[in-house]
């Protein structure tokens, strides 16, 4: 599974979907990633869409990954019942978010509320202690930390029990840190700084990084995890390459 591979220190990459779409779902299925990242937070996923896309990734028994437009409790419970093998949560920052994550995504007293109806509980096959087990053993849990106040807080965030990876937003931490470019020392720093506190902890950590041909070097310092570019950009990338290759 998904969740055991990333525990493990596997090197997993894979990209963000901006379309809602469970065709392009199914075709990202057969292009040798290790997940997909619906990205709801930036994209126009209702319920709906993200209902269809994650029955189109569990009937083709591939990982998929739901970023919600926030931390809210109720949008973490719609990705996990409707069968998202975790969700990837903006905007964490401190060690309290961290937990009220950890908890909204969990069958815990005060956490993820329950309905043995849903696609994840096999609408009603499961029992609950299956139901309990298997959500515990699949659910992955990963918190962005992409603002300059998750800095102050970012050892206790990584040893957060309940969160799987911690995940760099490079982009927006590049904002709040009021940096010109995601390669600006003072962002450099925020990265490293993240990486020793998850080392800390035994955290594994995830990355955006903006060219391609860095995941080498950031796969050398520890990052595990890379959600590289987006449906959009592989097509925009594809179509330039055939236009390319037709000399025209």
């Amino acid at each position: 599974m998904f969740k055991q591979r990333l525990a493990a220190g596997d090197t997993l990459l894979g990209t963000f979907l901006k379309t809602p779409s469970p065709i392009l779902v199914e075709v990202l299925a057969t292009a040798g990633l290790d997940c997909l990242c619906l990205d709801a937070e930036h994209a126009p996923f209702d319920r709906a869409a993200i209902d269809l896309c994650a029955m189109a990734a569990r009937a083709a028994n591939f990982p998929l990954l739901v970023r919600p437009a926030s931390n809210a409790p109720e949008q973490i419970l719609n990705a996990l019942d409707v069968g998202a093998d975790g969700v990837l949560v903006p905007h964490i920052r401190s060690a309290a978010e961290a937990r009220v994550l950890a908890e909204a995504a969990s069958y815990r007293p005060g956490g993820r509320g329950y309905a043995g109806s849903s696609r994840a509980a096999g609408y009603g096959l499961s029992s609950m202690a299956d139901h309990r087990a298997r959500s515990a053993e699949r659910t992955t849990v990963i918190a962005q930390i992409e603002d300059r106040e998750a800095l102050d807080e970012i050892e206790a965030i990584a040893a957060e029990q309940g969160i799987d990876a911690l995940f760099i937003g490079r982009i927006d931490l590049t904002v709040s840190l009021d940096a010109a470019s995601p390669d600006d020392r003072v962002v450099l720093d925020a990265i490293e700084q993240i990486l020793t506190a998850c080392r800390a902890a035994g955290r594994p950590v995830g990355m955006f990084v903006p060219r391609d041909a860095d995941v080498v070097g950031w796969r050398a310092k520890g990052v595990t995890l890379f959600l590289q570019g987006s449906d959009h950009s592989a097509v925009r990338a594809g179509t330039r390459a055939m236009r390319a290759a037709c000399g025209l």
